[in-house]
Order: structure tokens, then C-alpha cells, then sequence
């Protein structure tokens, strides 16, 4: 038996990954919701270290841990699951962020399974706009921004 297809849209800060996700969501689409956000206004609350301004190793793992938490989740779905980011994007923000990845997330990231086909929303200036989870300002990347073009293991994939 198949499993639940458990397909990724990745991209930049402000690409309309999360409108996207929403519109699926209002057509009836499964959806699983960012991690990062919900860390961050989490975190805000109550004044924690897992902020990208102030511990990015420790808010790598509260994002990996959710996004494991996520993909186990859907387990016994019907029919296909759209994740707002995936276990490797948790691998592209610390690469973004200087940051080597530790083993245990490499290797989540390579077992995890998702879906062969992931949608990479391209970066929108247009649409960008910083808020109290996204203080980061917009620049032109140099590379991409997001850590599924690089290659992984086919078996990491359905």
C-alpha cells in the first residue's frame, strides 16, 4: 500500500508559499502550516533563545522537530498533503546561516520522504513584506534560497 503523498512548496520569505498553502486548504487540500512562524511567535511570547535573532541552532531544532512532527502526522491520510517547507529546508536555513548541520539532521533530511515532484516558489519582491516573525530585509539572493535543488539520496524521496 502507498502511503500519503506528501508534497513540499518551498521558496524564499515572501514568495506566497503560506497563501498558496491557504488557498489549497480552502479548496479542501490537506495542508501542514510553516514551522518556523509558529516557533517564532511562540517564542516572542514568551520571550525564549529560539528566535533567528537570537539562537538560530536552537530554533533549527524546535523546526526540525515539528516538521518530523508534521510528516509522521499525516500518516493515515487520503489522498495528498501539502507541507509549507519540509526537513530539508531545516538544512538550508542553517546553511543560509553559517551554520553546519549536525549529523542528526542530515540524516533526517535524507529519510525523510516526501513526494518526488516539490513546487519551489520563485522569490516575488513584490509581495515581500517584513513583520514582527520576519525581520529580515529583502535583498536579491545570489544562490537560492531554499536547500531542495541540492542533491539527496533518491531513496529521501517517493
Amino acid at each position: 500500500m502507498i502511503g500519503p503523498r506528501r508534497i513540499v512548496l518551498t521558496g524564499g520569505p515572501g514568495s506566497g508559499k503560506t497563501t498558496l498553502l491557504e488557498a489549497l486548504s480552502a479548496s479542501g487540500h490537506a495542508t501542514s502550516p510553516e514551522a518556523g512562524r509558529a516557533i517564532i511567535r511562540r517564542q516572542q511570547a514568551i520571550d525564549g533563545e529560539a528566535l533567528p535573532w537570537k539562537d538560530q541552532a536552537l530554533l533549527a531544532e524546535l523546526m526540525l522537530d515539528r516538521e518530523l512532527e508534521a510528516h509522521a502526522r499525516v500518516g493515515g491520510a487520503d489522498g495528498p498533503v501539502f507541507f509549507d517547507r519540509g526537513v530539508p529546508d531545516v538544512v538550508g536555513y542553517l546553511t543560509l546561516c553559517g551554520l553546519p548541520a549536525p549529523a542528526h539532521v542530515e540524516r533526517a533530511a535524507q529519510d525523510i520522504r516526501y513526494d518526488r515532484r516539490v513546487f519551489i516558489a520563485p522569490v516575488w519582491p513584490e509581495i515581500f513584506g517584513q513583520d514582527a516573525e520576519r525581520r529580515q530585509v529583502w535583498t536579491r539572493p545570489a544562490a537560492p534560497s531554499t536547500p531542495w535543488p541540492r542533491p539527496i539520496r533518491a531513496s529521501a524521496i517517493n
